[in-house]
């Protein structure tokens, strides 16, 4: 049997990662147990492609989160991102308005650019992801558009490239600029993860380690 090539157009995000739309998230909480420890804020940014197939930030969300109901305060986590739970001026909203918000931005985005779902990309994605499929059910959210268990995890992708696995190392690796006094906001680490994925992706694309012709038999 004889080999047939298929070019791909891998200018187009919907190829790029098997039909996935990825999205960069942040959280911020008050523990580490995401059934029962508060979610207490959250950012997530979208990415699209430009002409070159080089991966670019898009769209962004942001949501200072109220605790639910019965929800678990940690003092040591709350010390540790010094997020003041109380203050009115945190403009907090419901889980049940962040999550919904945040779910018709990725959906929005996912049609746009013909992805048939979306996958969490997350420094540690595995405790945002965690946190973020615990608020979606306890909210009841309807059409979650992120795969229930796969994630792209920016601590392992910047270990394997840079030999770094803490966001502001492998950042600075990446010649990114960080401002550690406004780490542990969901939004300024949501920025940065993204400039540091897209930075991954478009620097093994230059580096020629990504295939413009898959092979079929």
């Amino acid at each position: 049997m004889s080999d047939t090539q298929e070019t791909i157009n891998y200018h187009l995000l919907k190829h790029r990662f098997r039909g996935y739309l990825p999205v960069i998230i942040d959280v911020e909480t008050a523990g580490l147990n995401a059934k029962t420890d508060a979610l207490l804020e959250l950012a997530a940014i979208t990415v699209k492609m430009d002409e070159q197939g080089n991966l670019l930030p898009d769209q962004k969300c942001h949501f200072h989160i109220q605790p639910f109901e019965g929800a678990n305060i940690n003092p040591e986590a709350i010390k540790f991102n010094g997020i003041d739970v109380d203050n009115p001026l945190r403009g907090a909203v419901s889980e049940t308005i962040a999550i919904s918000e945040m779910f018709k931005m990725v959906r929005r985005a996912q049609k746009e650019a013909d992805c048939q779902r979306s996958i969490i990309v997350a420094h540690n994605a595995a405790f945002d992801q965690g946190f973020i499929m615990a608020a979606a059910q306890r909210t009841n959210a309807k059409r979650n558009p992120f795969h229930p268990f796969s994630t792209f995890d920016t601590a392992t992708l910047s270990g394997f490239m840079f030999g770094q696995t803490v966001l502001i190392k492998a950042c600075q690796a990446a010649n990114i600029p960080f401002d550690s006094r406004q780490a542990h906001s969901a939004l300024y680490d949501t920025e940065r993860t993204a400039e540091l994925f897209c930075y991954m992706v478009n620097h093994l694309k230059a580096l020629g380690g990504f295939p413009h012709i898959v092979t079929k038999e």
